[in-house]
């Protein structure tokens, strides 16, 4: 066997230009818009059932039956049943009547008085005065309304001073006009014990001793004094004609008798 061997020269490629590579990429840009432009000029060339099939319009729906023709045939109107009236018994009505009747009572005659006298007015009653007015008041004017009396002046309270005032300067000492002596007690009187119990009293507008406030005096002594000031009484104390309370010191004395 004999191996081949076989060189390849540079020599025998072939050799590409440019002019060449233009002229080629000229060439089949002119083929392929001829492609293109040809079929549109050349329309006829389409198959006819083509052209029905997508450029003509789906034809128009059936137009709906006719109504049927109205019938001439009058229906005849069923004539209402008669219910008879049994007399004496209501009955229920069962239809409805087109026209209800208005039952409309005759009016009472009004009533005309025969009996009128001479020199009576028209429209009078009976039992009325001759000459009198229609509307008038039976037995002629009616008296007129006395006002009733003014209420008696109710009846002041008595002005009385309230803060009772203590006796000195212009205020005098009011009279005692009764005085009850008090009882010795039996305890001091055994203890041999004498002297005065000073008081303060508060008197009232009549001059009744209403408060009593020891000021001084023996213990065993002041009860018995208190109860016996309580029984005096004095003259009523005026200021500016007012009766006034008064505030005044009372000496209840004990002595004793050998």
């Amino acid at each position: 066997m004999f191996d081949v061997l076989i060189e390849s020269s540079p020599n025998l490629r072939p050799r590409k230009t440019a002019l060449s590579l233009a002229i080629s990429v000229v060439l089949h840009g002119v083929i392929l818009v001829l492609a293109i432009i040809l079929p549109l000029f050349f329309t006829e060339t389409l198959s006819p059932a083509l052209v029905v099939t997508y450029l003509a319009a789906p034809p128009p729906p059936p137009p709906p039956p006719p109504p049927p023709p109205p019938s001439t045939a009058v229906t005849p109107a069923k004539a209402p049943k008669v219910v008879p009236q049994v007399p004496g018994r209501l009955m229920s009505p069962i239809a409805i009547p087109k026209a209800i009747a208005m039952v409309v009572d005759d009016a009472p005659a009004p009533e005309v008085y025969t009996g009128g006298v001479p020199g009576g007015v028209p429209g009078g009653v009976p039992g009325g005065v001759i000459g009198g007015v229609l509307g008038g008041v039976l037995g002629g004017a009616p008296a007129p309304s006395v006002a009733p009396p003014p209420p008696p002046p109710k009846a002041e309270a008595p002005k009385v001073i309230a803060v009772p005032v203590r006796v000195g300067g212009n205020v005098r000492s009011p009279r005692l006009v009764k005085r009850v002596e008090p009882e010795y007690p039996l305890l001091a009187k055994a203890s041999r014990i004498r002297g005065s119990v000073r008081l303060e009293a508060i008197l009232t507008e009549e001059g009744r001793v209403a408060d009593l406030k020891l000021v001084s005096g023996h213990p065993l002594l002041v009860e018995s004094a208190m109860n016996a000031a309580r029984q005096w009484e004095y003259e009523p104390t005026y200021l500016n004609d007012i009766p006034a309370r008064v505030i005044l010191y009372i000496t209840v004395n004990f002595t004793l008798q050998f």
